[in-house]
């Protein structure tokens, strides 16, 4: 194996190592109980995000990302989960208070838990990994910008598929047979 894949692995095992178990199973609790889950995240959080959410709809959860016209109305017994690796984005702030209004929990996946959007959720998610907000100075991953937050995102969003999966009793051939057949 390279060098480079090498240390890329070794950035992303540095962050499991680190990873607040507790957090991820009031994540995943939080998820099980919601009756519709809406996701959303901007950029490439937004590309792992929307990975989550064809998860979450491949399990038989009523799943959805914000912005596509399918997206339902979100109130009590619902879920917002949200993005904001750097701990903070106007968007995700401004959706956040949306869902909050209507009665819907919030969920904040982040890199900084103090950030502004971890403060105003109800569920804050701790990625312990470089984001573009820290990406320079002498502990910078090898990987580019916020590479390492996002390439965390999506091993701890297929992990917490896997504990769903446990949690709600649904089999891998349920999974697969809600995965379209228009490819």
């Amino acid at each position: 194996m390279s060098d480079l894949y090498r240390a890329a692995l070794d950035d992303l095992g540095r962050v499991f190592s680190r990873i607040d178990h507790a957090a991820v199973d009031r994540a995943v609790d939080e998820i099980a109980k919601a009756d519709k889950v809406a996701l959303y995240g901007v950029g490439r959080e937004g590309l792992q995000v929307k990975g989550f959410a064809m998860r979450l709809f491949h399990l038989g959860r009523k799943a959805s990302v914000v912005g596509d016209m399918t997206t339902p109305h979100l109130g009590r017994g619902d879920l917002l989960i949200v993005s904001a690796g750097p701990g903070h984005f106007s968007t995700v702030e401004a959706l956040m208070g949306v869902a909050k209004r209507a009665g819907a929990r919030t969920l904040v996946v982040t890199a900084q838990p103090d950030g502004a959007c971890a403060r105003a959720a109800d569920v804050v998610l701790p990625v312990p990994a470089q984001t573009m907000a820290d990406d320079s100075g002498s502990s910078v991953s090898v990987l580019p910008m916020g590479s390492l937050f996002e390439g965390a995102q999506y091993v701890l969003f297929e992990v917490m598929i896997l504990m769903l999966r446990g949690r709600l009793g649904v089999t891998p051939e349920a999974m697969r047979s809600n995965h379209t057949n228009l490819e």
